[in-house]
Order: structure tokens, then sequence, then C-alpha cells
């Protein structure tokens, strides 16, 4: 039980970050890989039209996500706030009270989702061509979803409660287990994107099995379940969870957006070329979750712990970070992106065109991203709430689709591209230039009122 308080007292700030850092980013992308595999076995099993029907459900993958993000870090940020200040039953009832309001909430929107399939998926963009393969993968996430955010909280909690690890390897089974059911549904048995759906919630089942066992260590804090539960303490899960929820919901917003941009503007074609750009941004886009996971256990028990200078530290690191890691997956994008369209099975010359131009573009906002989640993670976990939520309605929803409606009758089809970029570099001009000041003034000022005591 003392063996994450005590990492979290006498590690180096460095080395316990990139501890929390490198199973969080492998993680993450090992949980978003399970979207990618599904469109590249659709892509070359079923068709470009199934292709496009996955990525138009994809939104309902996002909510399912952000779901799991909003109350597993609002819960977990309780947690660790928590076991820093030693109050280990609180922390206990964080992880049960959190995991009540996840079955409820998943519990009611797969009831709704499923018995209004066909209102969702034409609100989503589906049209008479792509109608049937969006409501045969909707089925299986409405029916079984619940299953991959239930994965993913409780790889939240347990990457807090000191094994960061185990959440990597619970996602690189599922992730095993989904390429070779996605070969055997959709190869062998022809159940097409209905089989890819199945292949990506059996995997996860069996990631939730290999994390039972975490719970009956005995060096752990959730090696027993408590049930102080309190109105209080569920308003700290969901309002602390909340940014989260908007930077997860954000992805929604931007696949709705630019489905609808692109099928306005260049029919199926487009459609079909985003869905491209859709399952690499899903993908890499993941990886900045990362950096979240990381900050968030440290910056939430430093604050708990009233440890202002590993604060700071922690901080500057994940600049770092943020800004290496957005500069390695920007080129990536831009030196192979035809290879990374021809990876899901699209032949047609002039899809193949418009998605490498698509990707160069739009990878462009990854230069820009890093810092945003660098400064939401900070207020998230010292219960600034407010802070991050700005940030996050800034960057995902008030410039982002100000620019997607003004940047295409300027630009054209670029324009669409370019207006998350555009977005996101906005966002980091303003933080980089006023909000970073405020955090580094506010911390140092507290540093040396903390140290004259």
């Amino acid at each position: 039980m003392e063996t994450l308080q005590q990492d979290l007292i006498n590690k180096p700030v460095k080395k316990l970050f990139f501890h929390f850092f490198f199973p969080a980013v492998f993680g993450m992308l090992l949980m978003s890989v399970n979207m990618l595999l599904d469109g590249i076995f659709v892509g070359h099993g079923v068709g470009e039209i199934g292709l496009a029907g996955v990525n138009l459900a994809a939104p309902i993958f996002t909510l399912i996500l952000a779901i799991s993000l909003w109350i597993g870090i609002g819960g977990a940020t309780n947690f660790s706030n928590y076991v820093g200040e030693g109050s280990l039953e609180k922390a206990r009832s964080s992880f049960t009270l959190a995991l009540a309001i996840f079955t409820g909430l998943l519990g009611i929107i797969s009831v709704v989702g499923y018995l209004n399939i066909e209102t969702v998926a034409t609100w989503i963009g589906a049209n008479e061509e792509t109608l049937a393969p969006t409501t045969e993968y909707l089925r299986i996430l409405f029916s079984f979803g619940w299953i991959l955010g239930l994965q993913e909280i409780l790889s939240i909690f347990i990457r807090n409660d000191g094994r960061p690890v185990l959440g990597m390897v619970s996602l690189g089974v599922t992730s095993i287990v989904n390429v070779i059911l996605n070969y055997i549904f959709i190869f062998k048995l022809g159940l097409g994107v209905y089989g890819a759906g199945l292949a990506t919630v059996i995997g996860g089942a069996v990631g939730v099995a290999i994390f039972i066992p975490h719970f009956f260590k005995k060096q752990i804090v959730l090696n027993r379940m408590a049930w102080a539960w309190s109105k209080q303490l569920a308003t700290r899960i969901l309002s602390i969870g909340f940014p989260s929820l908007l930077a997860e919901s954000g992805g929604f917003i931007l696949i709705v957006g630019y489905n609808l941009s692109v099928a306005a503007t260049l029919g199926t074609d487009g459609v079909t070329a985003f869905s491209v750009i859709n399952y690499l941004h899903g993908f890499l886009f993941l990886a900045f979750f990362g950096i979240e996971t990381a900050m968030q256990p440290m910056i939430s028990y430093y604050h708990g712990a009233k440890k202002k200078l590993e604060m700071q530290e922690t901080i500057a690191l994940a600049e770092k970070t943020a800004v290496g890691l957005g500069l390695t997956l920007f080129v990536i994008g831009f030196v192979f992106a035809p290879w990374l369209v021809r990876l899901f099975g699209v032949n047609d010359a002039s899809i193949i065109e418009l998605a490498v131009e698509g990707i160069r573009l739009f990878f462009i906002s990854y230069l820009f991203i890093g810092i945003s989640f660098v400064y939401m993670t900070y207020f998230q976990s010292v219960g600034k709430v407010w802070s991050a939520t700005v940030i996050i309605l800034c960057r995902s929803y008030a410039f982002f689709l100000v620019y997607l409606f003004v940047l295409p009758k300027i630009l054209g089809v670029n324009g669409i591209w370019l207006s998350m970029p555009i977005a996101e570099l906005t966002v980091a001009i303003l933080i980089v230039f006023i909000v970073r000041k405020r955090v580094r003034k506010q911390l140092k000022v507290t540093q040396v009122h903390s140290s004259s005591h």
C-alpha cells in the first residue's frame, strides 16, 4: 500500500514522469489501434463503402471513450489527492462511486441509442449508400461498447494505483485478440462490418479480465472496496473530469463537422478520404492523452501533498514532451502519407490524392495540440475546472467551428483540412503568452510563500 506513495515522495520527477508516460502513451495507442485495425480489415475485406460506414460510426466510439475519461480522470484525480493526504478510505470510495456513475451513464446511452439506431446513424452523416454498414457497427457499439469503456476506466485507476504497465499489457493483449478475430470474422466467416465490431469488444473483454488480479494484491490501495459515498464526492468526480469529457467529445464534434463538410463538398469520395485521416487521427491523437495520464497522478498527488516545486518540474517536463511528440507525429504524417493511405486498401486515385493532401495539412495540428493538453491537465489536477474547461471549449469547439465555417469559403478543400490546425495554433498562442506566465508566477509565489514558513 505504501509503494506508490514512496515512489511519489522519493523518485526524481523526471524518472517518475516517464514511468507513467511511456506505458500511458503506448496504452492509449494500443486502445485506439482497435479502431484503426477495424478500418484496415474492413477496407481490405469489405470495401470502401464499409470503411466509410465504420468511420461514420466512430463518433459513438468516441462518446464511449469520452465518458470513460470523464468519470475515470475525475475519480482518479480525487483518488490521488486523497492518497496524497493519506485518506485511503476516501480514495477507495472515489473508485467505487466512479464505477457506479459510469455504469449508470453508459446504461442509459446504450439503451436509448440501440432503440433509435437508424436515427442516430442518419444524424451522424449516413446516407442511403452507407446506412447499412453504419448501423451494423453501431449495433455492436450500443450493445457491448460499455466493455471498452470499462477497460479504459479501470486502466486509469490502476495506473493511479501504481501499476501503469498493467494497463499497457491489457490493451496490448486486446489488440492482439482484435487482430486475430478480425481476420477470422471478416475473411473466414464473412461477417463484414459486424464482425469487425464484434472482434473489438471481445478483445476488450479479454483486456478487462487481465485487470482482475490487480485488486487482490496486498501492496496496493485498491485491495478492498469502500462505500463512503456522498453527493459532494460525486460532484467532485463529475466536475473535475468534465474537461476530459469535453476534450474527447471535441473529437465527436470534429468527426461530425468534417463528415458533414466533406460530404457536402466532395460527396462519398470525400467521406472515404476523411475516414482514412480520421482513423489515423483517432490513433495518434490519443498519444496526447498519454501526457494527460502521466501528469495527472503526479500533479494530483503533489497538489494534495503541497509539493509545489515538483509541480513546476512536472509541467516543464510535460511541455518538452508535448512539443517533441507533436513534431514526431507531424513528420510521420508528412513523409509517409501515401503509404498510410494505401494501408487501408484505398485504390481510387482521386480518393488517394484527397487523403494524402488532407493528412499533410491536418497533421500540422499536432505541432500545437500538446500545449493545450499540458495546461488543461494541470488545471484539472489541481481542481481548477473552469480554467481547464475554457481551454477545451476554445480549441475543440469555438475556434474550430468558426474556422470550419469560414476557411473552406476562402481556401476551398484545403480550408477544411486546415480548420483544426489553425484552431490549435490560435489556442497555443493564447496559452503561451497568457496562461503559461500566470501559472509559473502562481507556483513561484506559492513556493516562496510555503518556504518562508
